[in-house]
């Protein structure tokens, strides 16, 4: 029987009686002595397989073990009506075999592989399936992981070609310049001493082919950062990247809007354009941090004005010393959270541990607020309260007064998260997008003035012939972060296209005219031809897969990814390398100091 392979979901839509050929992995076997039923499993799904002495002979010269590879001919037929799987896409019918094959044989595997019953690796070590990644990748959560990625991959690519952009390869052998973090460093033999970087992004690169006029530039570049690590990092990893000439911000971030909108809908989730814009002021005022979730409420409110005049002393003295006031009104959860609660476990517990001094808490119910403290505030104060932040009955209002302003909503921002978890208030299906703008250009460290986010920023104003600490530090860059259910899954910025501003903003951040001459000097010759105004932005494909599917981790939408010390368990990477190798580099290994 000489029969082209059908995939095994395809069988449910081929005409019953029809003769087919499967391949796959053998999933689970039922022997019944007279007779034995197979799950045979492949990358589309699965289908039931009945091995019969009446059309393959003696059933004992075959010795199947779970995981080997079979090939199975035969002919598909209806399932009785009591047997039907209505679990399975393939449940309704079977393939009542004529031949089988076995073409190689498996071990018994370290963990179950097979899904039968749900996804059965909660208790497995990451390590050992990391070690054993092949096998891990052939369960099919995995697989319909990487699977809806290649989907996501292909609608980016799809939609930046029908707006006239152009796919682009730039180097992973390049030139290690100052981005924000570690390089990866790779030494050359033919250039004794010298050294390649690998990218922490293409971003030299791709302002390069805007001068060189292709207009709009994509890559679903790899990236490489030294750094360490958490559930949204790898040393190396995907990002979308994207440069165009002659747009505006407005209409860059219309584009990726687009852009996000079409690419969720490939794999079924729905976002509305245009998505809300916040001023970074606004994010870190109202929630803490400059990657606001906003799939639920509890945003910050500044009450400090309110108790300008208050008898309460603790409030007073902070107002009077410079201090900051601020809450938010936790919708709903009176009667869920008592005063034990409040009290005890978050003004005595929860709070210090964020770096809080204590919680101010009240509670409104039948139209009055209830506390500990209510009887030191005025009916005007308590009254303004209440419309501040928008109180029904049933809130519970929470404050933190600190005599540091910029604290008080970092603190609020993290219990706000903290609620979310222990309240399980995050809605299960809900994708809410925002805009994050006008970050400030600058901002201190211990050595001076460093770029928010990088040096090739525009500033929003042309930087002055005399820039006191007062401007660097009121002024705001042409940059803009796309943010996903708290998550920062991207980001971008106006590019300096005049290269008197570029080498200003270089000086600026403490760079020699040596150090930017080494480093980017041809950088700078590029932008002396004609550089068009520019911009661009580079998202981060494992974060949005990720978040798509709701993984605790990007290493699950990732083939092959490094662990959380940046080790690979499969190839055991980083190892040691060869004397020989050594010497060719001129290289040799300087024990670590103690």
């Amino acid at each position: 029987m000489n029969l082209s392979r059908t995939y095994c979901r395809e069988t449910a839509t081929v005409a019953l009686g029809t003769d087919v050929k499967i391949c796959g992995w053998l999933d689970t076997m039922r022997d019944h002595g007279h007779i034995v039923f197979l799950h045979l499993r492949d990358i589309s799904g699965v289908v039931q397989v009945v091995l019969d002495p009446e059309s393959l002979g003696d059933l004992s010269g075959f010795k199947l073990r779970s995981e080997s590879v079979l090939i199975v001919t035969g002919r598909l037929r209806n399932r009785t009506e009591d047997t039907v799987n209505h679990k399975l896409h393939t449940g309704k019918i079977e393939l009542f075999a004529a031949s089988l094959e076995i073409v190689n044989d498996s071990e018994t595997p370290p963990f179950a592989i097979s899904e039968r019953d749900g996804d059965v690796l909660d208790d497995v070590d990451e390590d050992l399936r990391l070690r054993y990644r092949y096998l891990d990748l052939r369960r099919p959560k995995m697989q319909a992981s990487l699977i809806k990625r290649h989907k996501v991959t292909k609608a980016i690519r799809d939609f930046l070609s029908d707006e006239r952009f152009i796919e682009v390869e730039t180097p992973v052998l390049t030139k290690s310049t100052p981005e924000g973090a570690r390089d990866y460093l790779v030494p050359s033999r033919v250039h004794h001493g010298g050294f390649y970087a690998l990218p922490q992004s293409p971003q030299l690169f791709k302002q390069l082919l805007m001068v060189a006029g292709l207009d709009r530039y994509f890559q679903i570049a790899r990236c490489f950062r030294d750094e360490d690590l958490r559930p949204t990092r790898q040393p190396e990893f995907t990002q979308v990247d994207l440069e165009t000439s002659f747009m505006t911000e407005n209409e860059i971030i219309d584009l990726v809007e687009r852009l996000l909108v079409t690419t969720l809908a490939s794999v079924g989730v729905t976002v509305t354009a245009p998505f809300p814009r916040i001023s970074y002021d606004d994010a870190m005022l109202q929630y803490g941090n400059d990657h606001p979730d906003l799939r639920y409420d509890m945003c910050i409110t500044d009450v400090t004005h309110v108790f300008k005049n208050t008898q309460y002393n603790i409030f007073k003295g902070i107002i009077q010393s410079g201090g900051a006031i601020r809450g938010f009104a936790i919708r709903g959860q009176s009667a869920r959270l008592g005063k034990n609660i409040l009290q005890n476990e978050f003004a005595k517990n929860v709070i210090p541990k964020l770096g809080g001094k204590g919680l101010t808490w009240m509670k409104l119910e039948n139209g009055e607020l209830l506390s500990n403290i209510v009887q030191f505030f005025s009916k005007e104060e308590l009254d303004e309260i209440v419309s501040l932040l928008d109180a029904k009955d049933g809130d519970v209002l929470v404050f933190v007064a600190d005599r540091n302003p910029g604290l008080v909503s970092e603190i609020l921002g993290k219990f706000r998260l903290y609620l979310v978890t222990y309240l399980a208030l995050v809605p299960t299906v809900l994708f809410a997008p925002c805009w994050v703008t006008d970050f400030p250009m600058f901002e201190k460290s211990d050595t001076g003035w460093a770029a928010m986010h990088h040096p090739f920023t525009q500033p929003s104003s042309p930087i002055p012939d005399s820039p006191d600490d007062a401007w660097m530090s009121s002024v705001k860059a042409k940059a803009y972060d796309i943010v996903l259910n708290g998550v920062e899954i991207g980001g971008g910025s106006i590019r300096n296209h005049r290269v008197d501003q570029q080498e200003r903003l270089f000086k600026l951040l403490g760079l020699s005219d040596k150090d930017i001459d080494e480093k980017f000097g041809f950088f700078l010759k590029a932008l002396r031809y004609g550089a068009p105004p520019h911009g661009g932005l580079a998202l981060g494909l494992d974060r949005l897969v990720s978040m798509i599917l709701d993984t605790p981790s990007i290493r699950d939408v990732i083939a092959f990814p490094k662990n959380r010390m940046a080790y690979c368990p499969l190839t055991q990477a980083p190892d040691h390398v060869s004397e020989s190798q050594l010497t060719d580099l001129s290289l040799s290994i300087v024990p670590p100091k103690a």
